[in-house]
């Protein structure tokens, strides 16, 4: 097994040194707060277009956030944030979508989806399938071509690019290029059992018990946390789906279940390409100021993404 990376090291000593307690000891304001915190202040890169826009989702108005190069044309990343499907929002994923976009030279469009415990499953889920619907329809009216839209998103926010993914499928919907998933919460804890779960426990930013507190949330009906749709893991078919990029991390307590999605998608005729961080911990592409891994791995995704839609895969080869 890969040794903790020293940078991620450094950055968990600093979170230990802070003595707050861990995430499941708080309340939801407070985590909410927490992640800002975290992810928020870190450096912002310049875009030509950065757009606070509104649109149509199942419950109302979802708001989401443009980030797009000059011109006009360009491809559409529609990234899903993460935070266990309880915290997180355009604010604190500001920083990680402008580096998206300059370094796939495409457009990205972050989305505020509705956050449990006030809105359980499958609300996520259905505001994330309405924002990528809204993607291919009207992107147009964005000077984005709609015709060529990809999902991007980490954590819970790869579980519901996944669980797109499987829902534009099974309903004759949207044609998605690609889907990239940073270390995706896709099993059922009360079905699946993993090593890294156990390995990776405690101590590695993201606790196991933590994360159990934000499934308590999201999924408060016990017969949900059976839906493919909230476990994409549990889906019995993965076939048809657009290729994909899987990125795990060693000290991650979802790092199992991510790679067994990655062979599972594989084993279905999917093309996918897997990228282990094996010292990183979960989140560590949030952490562009940290950690050299970070840009690495955004750098992939980015290379990956344009290869999907068929543009040179490094931007200095353009023009």
């Amino acid at each position: 097994m890969a040794e903790l990376d020293p940078q991620a090291a450094a950055l968990l000593e600093t979170v230990e040194a802070m003595g707050e307690p861990p995430t499941h000891a708080l309340s939801v304001e407070s985590a909410r707060e927490r992640l800002r915190g975290l992810f928020a202040d870190a450096s912002r890169e310049e875009v030509d277009r950065v757009e606070d826009v509104s649109i149509g989702g199942p419950a109302g108005a979802i708001p989401v956030r443009l980030y797009a190069p000059a011109g006009e044309g360009h491809p559409l990343v529609v990234y899903l944030h993460g935070g266990g499907w309880t915290v997180g929002d355009l604010e604190t994923y500001d920083p990680l979508c402008r580096a998206l976009s300059n370094a796939t030279g495409c457009a990205v469009l972050s989305v505020e989806y509705r956050l449990a415990p006030e809105h359980p499953f499958p609300a996520a889920v259905e505001d994330a399938y309405a924002a990528v619907e809204w993607a291919t329809e009207f992107g147009g009216r964005i000077n984005c071509d709609p015709e060529r839209v990809a999902v991007a998103g980490d954590s819970a926010g790869g579980n519901l690019s996944a669980a797109v993914t499987l829902l534009a499928r099974d309903r004759g919907g949207p044609a998605l290029e690609h889907q990239a998933l940073l270390y995706p919460a896709v099993a059922a804890p009360e079905i699946h059992e993993f090593e890294s779960h156990e390995e990776n426990a405690e101590g590695y930013l993201l606790e196991a018990e933590s994360a159990r507190w934000y499934y308590e949330k999201y999924l408060p009906d016990p017969l949900d946390r059976r839906n493919e749709y909230a476990a994409p893991l549990l889906a019995r078919d993965l076939s048809g789906l657009p290729p994909a990029t899987v990125v795990t991390a060693g000290f991650d307590p979802l790092r199992d279940e991510g790679e067994a999605y990655a062979v599972r998608l594989r084993e279905a005729g999917v093309p996918v390409e897997h990228h282990s961080y094996g010292g990183m911990i979960h989140g560590f592409v949030s952490f562009l100021d940290q950690f050299d891994a970070a840009h690495d791995a955004l750098g992939t995704v980015a290379r990956e993404l344009r290869r999907a839609f068929d543009l040179p895969e490094d931007r200095a080869d353009e023009g």
